[in-house]
Parts: structure tokens; C-alpha cells; sequence
């Protein structure tokens, strides 16, 4: 059988270059399975354009030119199923995705990076250690930075974690204040009360409102107005945090004080 070639059509595929670059835009506001069901095709075909997609990019990008880089892991459905993906920090493209979340699903694309002989400066990844490990065993000068979002994550855990001893004391009056605490006090909404819930709560437990004060202050290391502020600002906040009475505060501040003793970045 043959397929005439015509100028709007992908060859040997079933839809056109236009109804790829609509799916392409719909992707940047939803997830493959409402871009799916808007379009009215399977999940499979958006991956598919997705991906393809992707690909160009990659082929596109000239490897040598690279300076900023970011690794990350990305649940795939149910389960324990995860991918790692490579970001191009420089012009925000996904430039590598990979079968797991170790420094195997990483390392030959990083090998691939240094035989580029791209000046890679910074390289942001999550807190784990399988990443950076393999990082550091092919790019040893680099600045790793470890991102705002997984900084507070673990400090958000942390806030949990001790709502939840709190929480066996007293369930009604901590009962709804989970997202509370890890809000942002800008973030909590006036017409359901949550500023007065939030601050009820606190007065309970002094250890909470201890630890949520220290949240809210480590926020703000990313809004000094220089590196050296930054810098000071965390190393007061980890003295303070050693010198609490407060378990999972002390733990935090060891965390972030091996990250400083191991030379590296926070943004």
C-alpha cells in the first residue's frame, strides 16, 4: 500500500503536523489524560506526539553549549514505577529521560555530556544521594544546588511529623490543620478562618508553634538580597535549630549543615 505524501501530513502517521502542535500547546496547561479526553484520542497518541516531541528537542540541542543542568525523578502512574529525566536548565527542555530513579538512569547521559565537552557550572537535584553521586564521579567541579522545592518539602515532613505527636494529645483541636501549617501565611484563605484555626493550633502546642516560626523563617534565605546574606542567614538559622529543644528540628539542622560541610549549593 502506498501513502501519498502531502505537505500538512506527519508521514506514516495517522494525524497532521497542525493537530500535533494543538496537542503539543494543550500539553503546557494539562496532563496527557485531559489532553486525551479533550481531544478525543486515546493516552497513548499524546504520549506518542509528546515524545516525539521531545526527541527533536533533544536532537536539536547542541550539547556543548550546556552550563546549567537539573535531574529529577517523575512518578509514572500507580506503583513504584519512576523515571529519572535530565533538564536543560539553560532553556527549560527535558533533554533525557530514563528508566528509574538511580544514578544508573542518569550516569550514560552524563557521560555523553562530558564527551560533548560541555562547561557544565551547576547541576540542581533532589536530596538523595544517587544523583549527585553520579554527578560528582563525572563532573567533580560543578556547584550542585539543591532546590527550593525539595528544601521545603523536607522541612514541611519534618512540621508533619511533629503535628502528629501533637495530634494524639488532642485531635480536635489539630483536627484540618495539616496544610495549615505547610501554607504559606500569605496562602491562607480569610473566608474559611484558616489564619484563626492556624494560630488556635499553635497556642496548643508550643513545640509546633516553635517549629512552624522556623519554617517560616528558613523561608527566608531566599529572599536575602545577596550570597553572603543567604549564607549567614542559614548558618544562624542551623545554630538556632541545634539549639532548640525540638527533635526534628535538630535533625533538620544536621541535614542542612552536611550539604554545607559538603560544599554545596542551595537556590
Amino acid at each position: 500500500m502506498r501513502q501519498e505524501r502531502l505537505s500538512f501530513a506527519r508521514p506514516r502517521k495517522r494525524y497532521t503536523r497542525a493537530f500535533a502542535r494543538y496537542v503539543l500547546a494543550l500539553s503546557h496547561m494539562g496532563t496527557i489524560r485531559d489532553v486525551a479526553r479533550h481531544v478525543g484520542v486515546g493516552w497513548d497518541l499524546v504520549a506518542e506526539i509528546q515524545r516525539e516531541q521531545m526527541e527533536k528537542e533533544v536532537r536539536m540541542t547542541k550539547l556543548s553549549t550546556m552550563t546549567w543542568v537539573a535531574l529529577d525523578e517523575l512518578a509514572i502512574g500507580k506503583g513504584q514505577r519512576y523515571v529519572s529525566i535530565v533538564l536543560n536548565l539553560d532553556t527549560g527542555a527535558a533533554i533525557h529521560v530514563a528508566e528509574g530513579r538511580n544514578s544508573d538512569s542518569v550516569t550514560p547521559f552524563l557521560r555523553k555530556l562530558e564527551r560533548s565537552g560541555a562547561k557544565i557550572e551547576a547541576v540542581a537535584t533532589d536530596m538523595g544521594q544517587a544523583y549527585p553521586s553520579a554527578v560528582r564521579e563525572i563532573f567533580p567541579n560543578p556547584v550542585l544546588v539543591y532546590d527550593r522545592f525539595h528544601v521545603v518539602k523536607l522541612m514541611n515532613d519534618k512540621l508533619t511529623g511533629l503535628r502528629r505527636e501533637a495530634d494524639a494529645l488532642d485531635k480536635k483541636m489539630l483536627k484540618g490543620t495539616r496544610w495549615l501549617l505547610t501554607k504559606s501565611p500569605e496562602n491562607l484563605a480569610p473566608d474559611r478562618n484558616e489564619t484563626e484555626r492556624l494560630h488556635q493550633a499553635l497556642k496548643f502546642s508550643r513545640p509546633l508553634a516553635t517549629a512552624y516560626y522556623m519554617k517560616e523563617d528558613l523561608m527566608m534565605f531566599w529572599k536575602q538580597p545577596d550570597e553572603g546574606a543567604a549564607e549567614q542567614h542559614l548558618d544562624i538559622w542551623i545554630e538556632r535549630a541545634r539549639n532548640s529543644e525540638i527533635t526534628v528540628l535538630k535533625t533538620m539542622a544536621k541535614t542542612l549543615a552536611a550539604y554545607r560541610r559538603a560544599n554545596l549549593g542551595t537556590v
